[in-house]
């Protein structure tokens, strides 16, 4: 079969590094169209691709006939408008969160695509891919630990960019323990409330940093996330598990470590996502072309996340970006997902 050709719709931070990914490391894909709003960064990222074009419109790029999938890297507000023509000329798409920018769009979305009888859409929630949190989920499954009942997160940066608000600590950092809680537990989030600490000394002004975000679903599980993104240290994700027969601890980056003088000891602290999760998006990407180039057989051109995922991710931020503002429990809501066929 021959290789997938898939554009690659922006080329900032995310989108350079998965055309680095999908053309270095990812077997049966090439990249044959790169987009981005400043001309010139794509150009410079296509020009390190063999054979590779830049299309300057995002729509053409989704038409093109030399393209079989697309990658959505772009800006959140963008994803909907792009992610309905990848719909109407049923082209499969790897979608970076959010899936859209509110709950209304997300819906629509899924409706969208339930519509159409396939499934089209993957939502880049990469953490389901990570081996730490994929044997976890395998023990969970297996019963190793009785009945789940406590989740324990925890959520650092060293650094965000300048545009980050309080906000986005909810949307661009909470979605991840959102959609990590759902992949565990198998079931939605029924409530969250968002506490507000001391703002620390080091985060911009006006930035709710640190948060502590409780959430707890339909069955009484509860889960507690400490969201703190401008720690100055490094990226610190970290998931402690608690079931009634024991517990497990994954992301502790237990790699080398090192004692010496005076009587000091550690390791290293991870610099970005991009660092700790290298590998879960190598799995995630092999994973997609592959689902992709035997969806024509199955109509199923997905192996993970789904709209509906990201959709139910919106609805909780949604709640979280409530219960920030108004300081209470907010509940979540959601359609039933039985009341859209295909789904």
């Amino acid at each position: 079969m021959s290789d997938l050709r898939v554009a690659v719709l922006g080329v900032g931070v995310m989108g350079a590094d998965h055309v680095a990914r999908l053309s270095t490391r990812i077997a049966g894909v090439k990249v044959a169209v790169v987009n981005d709003f400043i001309d010139a960064r794509a150009e410079e990222v296509a020009a390190g691709v063999p054979g590779c074009r830049v299309v300057s419109d995002p729509l053409e790029a989704i038409v093109d006939p030399e393209v079989d999938a697309v990658v959505l890297a772009t800006p959140g507000p963008t994803h909907d408008k792009q992610l309905l023509a990848c719909l109407e000329h049923r082209k499969p798409v790897m979608c970076e969160k959010p899936l859209t920018t509110d709950v209304d769009s997300a819906l629509e979305v899924v409706r969208r695509e339930a519509e159409l009888g396939v499934r089209l859409i993957q939502v880049g929630f990469m953490r389901r891919f990570d081996p730490e949190y994929a044997q976890l989920k395998g023990l969970l499954d297996a019963g190793e630990f009785g009945r789940p009942l406590v989740l324990h997160c925890v959520h650092r940066n060293a650094a965000v960019p300048p545009s980050f608000d309080s906000t986005m600590i909810v949307k661009d950092s909470l979605v991840h323990e959102v959609d990590v809680t759902r992949f565990l537990f198998d079931e939605e989030i029924a409530s969250i409330h968002i506490l507000r600490p001391a703002p620390s000394p080091g985060a911009p002004e006006g930035v709710q940093d640190p948060q502590i975000a409780i959430m707890t679903t339909p069955t009484g599980k509860h889960v507690d996330v400490e969201l703190f993104v401008t720690t100055g240290v490094g990226y610190e994700v970290r998931t402690e598990l608690v079931g009634e027969h024991g517990s497990a601890f994954i992301g502790l980056d237990v790699g080398l470590i090192r004692k010496g003088v005076p009587g000091t000891w550690g390791g290293a602290i991870a610099p970005d996502f991009r660092a700790r999760f290298g590998l879960a998006y190598d799995i995630e990407f092999q994973r997609w072309v592959a689902a992709v180039r035997r969806g024509a057989d199955s109509g199923n051109y997905t192996d993970g996340p789904t709209a509906w995922d990201g959709y139910a991710a919106a609805a909780v931020c949604a709640a979280g970006v409530e219960s920030l503002t108004s300081g209470r429990r907010v509940d979540v809501t959601m359609v039933e997902r039985a009341s859209i066929k295909g789904a």
